[in-house]
Formats: C-alpha cells, sequence, structure tokens
C-alpha cells in the first residue's frame, strides 16, 4: 500500500519548513501570499489530507459548525434548506470543516442547544437559519461572542454591525428581474402573490416586484396594494385563493409569487380556469418548478455556502476566527438568477431551447448592493 503524503512531504515539495506548512494549514492569515500559493499548490500535488483528529488536539478546536435542522415546513420551498446544507457541507469539508446538524423546538430551546454545544466545546461555530425580526438567537450568539453567521438577514438591527455577520440572497433583486422580464413581454397587470406582511424576506421580495411596476408604470400605493394577493405558505391556499380571484373580474396579465409554493398552487388555478398560457414565476427553483415547467427565481445556493464559510474562516482559512475578527466583510448579498421555462408562455415555442441556452437570465438590471 502506497504510503500517504506527510506534512514533511508537502514542506519539501513547497521548499518551506514544517512549521510554515503548518501555518498555512492552521493559521493562514499570517503566512506571505506567495508562500501561502506554493504550499496549497504543493498540498493539491501530492493530495495531502491534514489529520482531522490530531488536529483538534492540537488546536483545540472541533473543526465543526452546527447548524439547527429545520422541521419539515408546509409547501414545497422547504427544500431550500437541505441543498444549502448539502453544499455548506461540501464546501466545508474542502477546508477540513464537519457540519453537524441538530434539532430544536423553539427559539428557546435552540438556544439551549447552542450553550450545550459551546460549553461542551462540540463545535466551533453555528450558522443560523429563518432569521426573524429581534431575533433572540442572534443576540444572545452577540452576548456570549461566540461566532456565527446567519443565513438571512437579521431583520431590524444594524445591517452592517460587524457583530452580525450574514449572508443572503437578494430577494428585492430577484423579483424585480422577474416583473422587469414579464413587462419586457409587453404585459402590463403583474399581480403579486405573497405572504402576509411582516415576513422581512416576503416584504423584501415585494418591494422588487413594486419597484418594477412603479418604475415602469408610475403606481402609487393603493395601485400596487389591489395589484396584491396575500396568503400563508401553503400550495391549497395559494391555489384557493387565485380560484377565487379567476372567479371574479380580475383583470390581471401576469403573476409574481414569493415562492414556489405559492406559484405552483396558482399554475393549478390558472390551468383550472383554462388560462394555460397565464404567465407565473416563483421564487426558489425549487426540483418541483423544474419537474413542472414553472419559471422560477434561482437562489443560487453554491455561492451562499461559498460566502458563509468565508465570513466564518476568511477567504482560504481553515479554521473558523474568533468572534469579532472574522473577514474584513460583514455580509454578503447573494444576486439570484431568474430561470425561465416554457410554462410562463413568454416566448414562442422555437425560442425556448433548453433550460441553460434559452431559459435562464441573470439578475443585473438595477444596481443595487451586491456581495458585499
Amino acid at each position: 500500500m502506497a504510503q500517504l503524503p506527510t506534512v514533511e512531504d508537502v514542506a519539501r515539495v513547497a521548499g518551506v519548513s514544517r512549521q510554515t506548512v503548518s501555518n498555512v494549514l492552521n493559521s493562514p492569515e499570517i503566512v506571505k501570499s506567495g508562500t501561502r500559493e506554493r504550499v496549497e499548490s504543493a498540498i493539491l500535488q501530492l493530495g495531502y489530507r491534514p489529520h482531522a483528529s490530531a488536529r483538534r488536539l492540537r488546536t483545540r478546536q472541533s473543526s465543526t459548525i452546527g447548524i439547527r435542522l429545520d422541521p419539515l415546513l408546509n409547501g414545497i420551498s422547504g427544500s431550500i434548506l437541505d441543498r444549502y446544507l448539502h453544499a455548506l457541507t461540501e464546501q466545508a469539508a474542502q477546508r477540513g470543516m464537519r457540519i453537524m446538524l441538530f434539532t430544536a423546538t423553539d427559539p428557546v430551546d435552540e438556544i439551549e442547544q447552542y450553550r450545550n454545544l459551546r460549553d461542551g466545546a462540540d463545535v466551533d461555530a453555528f450558522v443560523v437559519t429563518a432569521t426573524r425580526y429581534e431575533d433572540p438567537r442572534i443576540e444572545w450568539l452577540i452576548r456570549e461572542r461566540v461566532p456565527f453567521v446567519a443565513f438571512g438577514r437579521p431583520w431590524g438591527e444594524d445591517l452592517d454591525s460587524p457583530d452580525r455577520l450574514w449572508v443572503d440572497v437578494d430577494g428585492y433583486a430577484g423579483s424585480y428581474d422577474a416583473t422587469r422580464h414579464l413587462i419586457g413581454r409587453g404585459l402590463r397587470n403583474i399581480g403579486y402573490l405573497g405572504w402576509p406582511e411582516g415576513s422581512g424576506t416576503g416584504d423584501e421580495r415585494r418591494k422588487g416586484w413594486a419597484a418594477a411596476m412603479t418604475e415602469e408604470f408610475g403606481l402609487d400605493d393603493a395601485q400596487l396594494d389591489a395589484l396584491t394577493t396575500r396568503t400563508e405558505e401553503s400550495v391549497p391556499f395559494a391555489r384557493r385563493i387565485v380560484e377565487e380571484l379567476f372567479a371574479r373580474e380580475h383583470g390581471l396579465d401576469a403573476l409574481v409569487c414569493v415562492s414556489d409554493s405559492l406559484a405552483l398552487g396558482a399554475m393549478m388555478a390558472v390551468n383550472e380556469a383554462g388560462q394555460k398560457k397565464f404567465p407565473v414565476i416563483g421564487f426558489d427553483n425549487t426540483p418541483v418548478a423544474q419537474a413542472v415547467g414553472l419559471s422560477s427565481v434561482e437562489q443560487q445556493l453554491d455561492q451562499v455556502a461559498a460566502a458563509t464559510l468565508e465570513l466564518l474562516m476568511g477567504a482560504t482559512g481553515r479554521r473558523v476566527l474568533p468572534h469579532g475578527e472574522g473577514a474584513a466583510q460583514t455580509h454578503r448579498l447573494i444576486t439570484p438568477k431568474l430561470v425561465v421555462r416554457r410554462s410562463s408562455h413568454l416566448a414562442p415555442a422555437e425560442e425556448i431551447g433548453t433550460e441553460e441556452d434559452a431559459g435562464s437570465t441573470t439578475s443585473g438590471n438595477h444596481n443595487r448592493e451586491e456581495n458585499q
């Protein structure tokens, strides 16, 4: 059996000392970029992999990031977290890190899990999901100086605070581009199907739709409200409310939806109303949207996962940085991508080929904050 490469082998190939290799593996920020690149090149060339258990003993770090596994939610958009977790686990492994999943019944229980995992030195940091206004989980992590990154903005707080690291998808941009796409096809009365007010994510996505409509048609708040329909995150609820909408004179040309769950319900309703060419666009680009041919906004979760780790560990680091000593950036706002499919009936059949070559467009119709 071939002998596995060692730190000494890497040092020899890179022409550096064993300590320099160790520094690149554990504290890359203190190594000059040229030297670090030579060591990283040698690591790749030899296929060297650090011994995780030995490193944990040496650094007194668990090399583990904790994240709550949310319960299965109604609708179809819960798959977003699964896809994010897969991307995060895969990219964390490339940095020598592991992802630990745990469950909690509510925010209070989640904080207790944070405490137990922190006190037992089982994790080095946490990722907080499903953020909300005045989130008690984030306040606890800041007070205890536990490293963390939120997937989702800390709504209602100082978004530029160095204590509140976060990464999010620009819901404003996604809904804005979806609406501009429909406007570009000559449609005018574009309705919005969203969640009840008070959801940071939902409110931000509606703002993108409203901005595009106001920019193009000069609508005021009352006119925007007249084009807005709201319901809970549920396929049956969305189906029922759109059925009721189509049972009366609605005057709509298309619908932009806050999620694929609501878009799927809307799609069912418009088909049953005999208006199969009525355009519907969702948000999240879930597997269900792909399966039924629903146009949707892709969150680019690989980029979200990469940004999460960069905020926690730096651009190339292999350990979690202490609270308050993270990357220069305090947050990253990822630009989503609109994926247009045949279901939206926005182009003649000959214009639509594969999803990749004719059905995808990237955000970029405005100059909001991007990847900051």
